[in-house]
């Protein structure tokens, strides 16, 4: 089932402008974001200014013989790593029904040595635009284009010339369950080896069975069913996802998230989440978490794509507002 333009521009935490130019121009990139989420959706104290709806869960990572061979990264040296895992609809509404798309996994490893990494991803397969700035056209332009804007709309001319936006929205559908869901890493990290060699990946997190509804049934289902059914499957029994790694090959650009490589490029098995364990206060639990996709561990660097930049900045200003 698509998403309308509108629900897959507010699902990422990006850039939006505010109305007026020139406190667009005084005001930093990040609190652009969360000022333009706030407007959007209105402001709830202790809740994200996107990705509002969420819950929490636990369990642990064992990585693959093979992941070590990509990576020096302790997160991928075959121990026993506990993780914390927060699925999430897309928007800064705390009361979004379940069945709108796209929907977010981030993922926090617990090293050992007391340090953490973490991963950010969504159902979306690639992201809509190629830059922060082609984004914030992008919004700039949804915003302009009401009901009652002449047409073309600015937004009927954004696409026109954007024809990723489109086809990156229609990648998502609704899932059975958080845990029957693809989550997909719209930016390009860069593994590196023992031996100091580098590999362009971007990550795959894939469950034991994709399940998708109908665009019919997706709208029969209550509001929360997503929130509801995933504690009591964990309860049942665990739930397991599968981390793998697209590989780049040469010539494969890594700056651009919104043109995916080709489906042909390996994917390589980086190992088996385990999920095991409900939070007895999810609510509380999730209030006091930061989910960085720039907080990376040894082994792990950032690519050319700007992208996880922007996005850690506007978390941790959502954050700090929470908070206050």
């Amino acid at each position: 089932m698509s998403i309308s333009i509108k629900k897959l521009a507010c699902a990422l935490a990006l850039a939006l402008l505010p109305a007026s130019a020139a406190l667009a121009q005084e005001a930093p990139l990040t609190t652009q974001i969360v000022d333009a989420f706030n407007k959007i959706y209105g402001s709830h104290p202790g809740f994200r200014a996107n990705h509002a709806k969420g819950i929490v869960v636990e369990g642990h990572f064992k990585a693959s013989p093979e992941a070590a061979k990509l990576s020096r990264a302790a997160l991928f040296n075959g121990s026993t790593i506990p993780i914390t895992v927060r699925f999430s609809d897309g928007g800064g509404l705390p009361t979004v029904p379940d069945a709108d798309n796209p929907h977010g996994m981030a993922i926090k490893y617990h090293l050992p040595g007391g340090a953490d990494t973490d991963m950010v991803i969504v159902s979306l397969k690639f992201f809509p635009v190629g830059s922060g700035e082609d984004f914030r056209d992008l919004l700039v332009a949804i915003s302009e284009s009401g009901p009652d804007a002449p047409k073309p709309t600015k937004l009927d001319q954004f696409l026109a010339s954007h024809p990723q936006v489109a086809k990156s929205g229609a990648s998502a559908a609704t899932p059975a369950s958080f845990a029957d869901e693809n989550y997909f890493g719209i930016d390009a990290f860069v593994f590196v080896d023992k031996a100091g060699k580098k590999q362009a990946v971007r990550y795959q997190m894939l469950p034991e069975k994709l399940v998708h509804l109908s665009a019919e049934d997706a709208k029969k289902q209550p509001p929360d069913f997503l929130m509801d059914e995933l504690p009591k499957r964990v309860a049942a029994k665990p739930v397991v996802f599968h981390l793998k790694a697209q590989l780049a090959e040469p010539g494969d650009q890594t700056k651009d998230p919104s043109q995916p490589w080709p489906d042909t490029r390996k994917l390589v098995d980086l190992g088996t989440l385990t999920l095991d364990a409900n939070v007895a206060d999810s609510m509380e639990a999730q209030k006091k978490l930061l989910f960085m996709p720039t907080a990376l561990t040894d082994g792990i660097e950032l690519s050319d794509d700007t992208l996880p930049v922007v996005r850690a900045g506007a978390y941790a200003v959502s954050f700090s507002r929470r908070h206050q």
